[in-house]
């Protein structure tokens, strides 16, 4: 069986950009499942890599980014999936998790062969993300109660392109953890 992560991406935010109304809805509504996923990886020692956007913050580091999700006017939904002390955090600045960051070779060193995505935006950079993971011969599920969206045609249209055109898995949270 191959070693696989959860990978949330995106999940540490204020909210403060233009779409963050058409979000928030979704967002809200995955939470829980991504909460039950982290929960579930970390009781099975599943590695749980979060990848996040800098926001422009080029001398932040993942503990300033949550500091100021926290102090934003949404931290009710940052503090049930703040990172613990086991895990990994890469800044990311564009909308693959891949592109020019660490990420592939940090999955490398652990031996990870398959990347549970989770997070938002599933239309933009969780497709992007999916992508980039397919290319590089890594095995994608997506739990699609576990992603937020911007525009639920977009999300629907994206998570189709994900199974039909990268061979990605998209389910449920609770058939992937049962």
């Amino acid at each position: 069986m191959e070693k696989s992560a959860v990978v949330v991406i995106d999940m540490i935010t204020t909210y403060d950009h233009a779409d963050a109304d058409l979000l928030l809805p979704s967002a809200r509504e995955a939470i829980p499942s991504i909460v039950q996923l982290i929960q579930h990886a970390r009781e099975h020692r599943i590695p749980v890599i979060y990848v996040n956007d800098n926001f422009g913050e080029w001398r932040s580091h993942h503990g300033e980014i949550l500091e100021t999700a926290l102090a934003g006017p949404h931290a009710d939904l940052v503090e049930p999936l703040r990172p613990d002390d086991d895990s990994l955090f890469v800044v990311k600045a564009r909308h693959s998790i891949f592109y020019e960051t660490p990420l592939a070779y940090l999955l490398s060193q652990l031996e990870v062969e398959h990347v549970i995505l989770c997070g938002q935006v599933t239309e933009q950079c969780i497709l992007y993300s999916a992508l980039d993971a397919h290319i590089r011969h890594l095995q994608v599920t997506v739990p699609k109660d576990a992603v937020a969206h911007i525009q639920e045609g977009l999300a629907e249209a994206a998570l189709e392109m994900m199974q039909r055109n990268m061979g990605a898995t998209i389910c449920s949270t609770d058939s992937l953890i049962s």
